[in-house]
């Protein structure tokens, strides 16, 4: 392992718990190695822009968030008997110049073209249909030009601080606002925040019950 390299995961061991760590000038091969050093930590999540590194630590809060969308999504691909295959925080490359993993995504139009294989390979295989940020720090906004490379359909965005989500298609080589979910249409941003909320309050078991009595109410 170089010195450099040494060096960037010292650095990762004492980032503290929502901090982020941003180093200039690392290249693609760093980045790589460092990823294989660091993948028995799941917890961080890494981006790389042309020689722009960008690792983040989440917060409890962060992951709690995440947890409940991730079972928004599963409840109503089991409701709606939506076939929908999860890829959690898979790490998505562009050689040589741009690489990241949202908080979690999932393959829904694609999902049968999937399913069965181990290692995606997005210049061959179709990319996520669907990645989920959930932010503290607005910090996921600097990884869309990395997603619009990987041709990334849709993105979700949970503002954490102000409990507000907002969901955006790509057109072109932009990301612009939508009403509603491209992969689960019967979804808005009103409908998830208003889920999310009741699991801050009530608990997400109490959340997600309320969610599966309006989807019934739906048919």
């Amino acid at each position: 392992m170089s010195t450099r390299l040494t060096g960037y995961k010292d650095a990762i061991d004492h980032l503290p718990t929502g901090g982020t760590l941003v180093l200039d000038d690392v290249s693609w091969d760093d980045y790589e190695e460092l990823l294989n050093e660091i993948e028995d930590r799941p917890g961080f999540r890494v981006s790389y822009n042309e020689g722009r590194l960008e690792i983040m630590s989440p917060k409890p809060e962060h992951e709690e968030c995440k947890r409940i969308i991730e079972r928004i999504v599963d409840t109503l691909s089991d409701e709606l008997d939506i076939n929908v295959e999860p890829r959690g925080s898979a790490t998505w490359k562009n050689k040589p110049d741009k690489g990241t993993e949202g908080d979690t995504c999932y393959y829904v139009a694609n999902a049968e073209r999937i399913i069965g294989k181990r290692d995606i390979d997005i210049t061959k295989d179709p990319p996520p249909d669907l990645i989920i940020e959930v932010d503290s720090t607005n910090e996921s906004l600097n990884k869309f030009v990395i997603y619009s490379t990987l041709h990334i359909p849709e993105i979700w965005r949970y503002d954490v601080k102000h409990s507000h989500l907002y969901m955006y298609e790509l057109k072109g080589t932009d990301y612009v606002a939508i009403a509603s979910s491209r992969s689960f249409p019967i979804l808005t941003p009103e409908v998830l925040v208003e889920i999310i909320d009741l699991g801050k309050t009530l608990g997400q078991k109490a959340a997600l019950a309320a969610f599966r009595q309006w989807l019934k109410k739906l048919r």
